[in-house]
């Protein structure tokens, strides 16, 4: 977990940023603005091959465009896959030129692909099979949860959404779901809380689920008997498990 934080930073957390690593595969779900510092943290930014977005607000997109530039400057070779919901494209390619006027058409030294991912058509990239499940968040584009088949182990993510009957089978089985929890009680309109989590729990098949994106009510009071994200929080996951 590179960032586990709000768009508000809350509790010092960076932007939404989770790397999921395996032999031969290096892939990130979400990019938000604040990314590059806790990626450069971790690993060298030039090794990832993917990056899957959940949906278009700066806190899980806005770093694409330091990452991209990073590997400009830092002569990266290995290609690069964005992939996220229609709209991806301009969307980035937008903030790039507000960012770095031109920064979107110049000639680069890897190969970049974009890809919208459509909901019930999964998507092969870069070290893994990506499903993708349409939530309820406003971002002036389609919003998704993903379910990744990742060498072996299933991660299912939230992203930033209201309670949606979709979360249920992107976590079926599932090794892990990553699952916003902004709020302890609160409900805030397109996210999901902690106690609405708890009031659906049983219908999560899922092994295991680990919070993230939460607010400072979370954070100074944490809820009893969730297992909460922190920057830097490393999970290994057994591809071999019977």
């Amino acid at each position: 977990f590179l960032g586990t934080g709000n768009a508000f930073a809350d509790g010092g957390r960076s932007h939404a940023c989770i790397h999921l690593e395996a032999t031969g595969a290096s892939l990130l779900l979400d990019c938000g603005g604040s990314s590059l510092p806790a990626i450069k943290k971790a690993l060298d930014p030039a090794t990832i091959q993917a990056i899957a977005i959940s949906h278009l607000h700066g806190d899980h997109f806005g770093g694409i465009p330091f990452l991209v530039l990073d590997g400009q400057f830092s002569r990266r070779e290995l290609a690069l896959t964005v992939a996220g919901p229609p709209g991806i494209t301009k969307r980035v390619e937008q903030a790039m030129d507000v960012l770095y006027p031109g920064s979107a058409s110049v000639q680069r030294r890897f190969a970049m692909e974009f890809v919208e991912v459509q909901s019930g058509k999964p998507l092969a990239i870069p070290g893994a099979a990506v499903s993708a499940f349409p939530v309820s968040h406003a971002s002036g584009a389609p919003a998704y949860a993903y379910r990744i088949e990742f060498t072996g182990a299933t991660i299912a993510y939230s992203g930033d959404t209201a309670w949606d009957d979709s979360l249920t089978t992107a976590a079926e089985g599932a090794d892990l779901f990553i699952a916003e929890g902004y709020y302890r009680e609160k409900q805030v309109p397109f996210h999901l809380d902690v106690a609405t989590l708890a009031a659906h729990r049983n219908e999560l098949k899922c092994r295991r689920i680990i919070l993230t994106h939460m607010s400072d009510d979370v954070l100074t009071n944490p809820p009893p008997g969730w297992e909460m994200a922190y920057d830097g929080m490393v999970v290994e996951l057994d591809a071999n498990r019977t």
